[in-house]
């Protein structure tokens, strides 16, 4: 194959590359250091303001104060988000080893099944869980069906965001799980059940370590897009826990600060590249290892 015909065979997908994800990228870290206009949007230029206000604010003789509002708001996000991808993972690896042991028939239905979410709306799934979570919903009717006390509403609160974290990513884990699982041997279980191995042992020494591409992956999967989620924590949580999603939305809507939006969403890309560059760094110890 000449080198002629490997770069223009790329060239393409290079050039969608580049105008949708390189130049929008530095399009958004240019207005971050620019400056805040005076009746919203940005002015072109080199301002550090919008990182600086990201830690400070000023006090009232204009001198910096430490302010660790946004510091929470970050921290938030990586907790929920961090949160939602174990909910996930625990849920997910029994659900696709389950999946893994139907009949092929079977195994393609439950596989369909899986992806149907994903066929509507965000918006529509996730306006669903008011009706479930809120007053007189199906949530508080079995709450009150087992003992609880009547006009016990589930929305706003951090449950409900997670619940509804949980429900919008769970098919970005278990189709890599399920995929990593059906590969499995079923030999090895076996081989490990002869050798006195209980079930927890073999979870622990033969499924888990022959999954974790799977798992890994779908990990991510599910970890970077809970980062920037908006509609949960708008409408489950009533606005009342702020993530960085919410925040960012924020800035380029009602609050018109633009670079400071801009600036939020650099942090939020950083914390997503780390993490790439992490799994990344873990895959070729891998290969290094396994070569």
């Amino acid at each position: 194959m000449s080198k002629a015909f490997r770069f223009w065979g790329l060239f393409p997908a290079w050039a969608l590359m580049v105008l949708t994800l390189i130049i929008p990228v530095f399009i958004v870290a240019a207005v971050s250091v620019s400056e805040r206009g005076a009746y919203g949007g940005f002015d072109w230029g080199f301002d550090l303001t919008a990182y600086r206000q990201i830690l400070f604010t000023l006090g009232w003789t204009d001198e910096l104060e430490f302010d660790p509002k946004y510091l929470i708001i970050i921290g938030r996000t990586l907790a929920y988000a961090t949160g939602v991808t174990l909910i996930s993972l625990i849920l997910s690896l029994p659900l696709a080893y389950w999946i893994s042991l139907q009949s092929a028939r079977m195994k393609l239905i439950l596989v369909y099944l899986v992806t149907l979410p994903f066929w509507v709306s965000m918006i529509v799934r996730v306006y669903s869980w008011l009706i479930i979570l809120g007053n007189d919903g199906l949530a508080e009717r079995i709450y009150v069906f087992f003992g609880g006390a009547d006009g016990q509403g589930f929305l706003f609160t951090w449950g409900a965001m997670l619940v509804g974290m949980v429900y919008s990513h769970i098919p970005l884990m278990i189709l890599p799980v399920y995929a990593a699982v059906e590969k499995l041997d079923p030999a090895l279980i076996e081989a490990s059940h002869d050798l006195y191995g209980s079930r927890w042992t073999a979870l622990r020494r033969v499924i888990i370590p022959l999954s974790a591409p799977g798992l890994i992956g779908g990990s991510i999967l599910v970890f970077v897009p809970s980062l920037g989620a908006v509609l949960e924590p708008m409408l489950l949580g009533g606005g009342r826990q702020l993530m960085m999603g919410t925040l960012i939305q924020n800035q380029f809507g009602g609050s018109r600060d633009w670079p400071f939006g801009a600036a939020i969403a650099m942090v939020l890309l950083t914390i997503v590249v780390l993490v790439l560059i992490v799994n990344a760094r873990r895959a070729a110890r891998q290969m290094e290892a396994s070569a």
